[in-house]
């Protein structure tokens, strides 16, 4: 599995902003596809999830109502909408896998710099 996520830019607060994870694999039964983010000084933080093969998708606290995961089963592409953003959102934005049976995310693609501006 090889992700490459991109979509990132420079936007202002309040801006919306979709992300896009390419997804190169042959069969991603089985797989969770994940979106993290590192901002600044900070640690890496998990911001939500989609169980590929039926689009189960899950997020974290600081995330929810704004942040929405999905996939194109044909594109094999996982998004990031990302709404109202606000300068905290500013971050590097990186899209991992696992699969099932691994308990965490062990494929990484190369991340896109989101950075908001008030």
């Amino acid at each position: 599995v090889q992700l490459q996520a991109s979509g990132g830019g420079l936007v202002q607060a309040g801006d919306s902003l979709r992300l896009s994870c390419a997804v190169s694999a042959p069969n991603l039964q089985g797989y969770f596809l994940g979106w993290f983010r590192q901002a600044p000084g900070k640690e890496r933080e998990f911001v939500g999830a989609i169980r590929w093969s039926v689009g189960m998708t899950s997020y974290s606290d600081p995330v929810k109502g704004r942040f929405t995961i999905s996939r194109d089963k044909v594109r094999k592409t996982v998004y990031l909408q990302i709404n109202n953003l606000k300068p905290e959102d500013t971050a590097i934005y990186y899209c991992a896998a696992r699969f099932f049976t691994q308990d965490s995310y062990n494929i990484w693609g190369r991340g896109t710099q989101v950075t908001v501006s008030s």
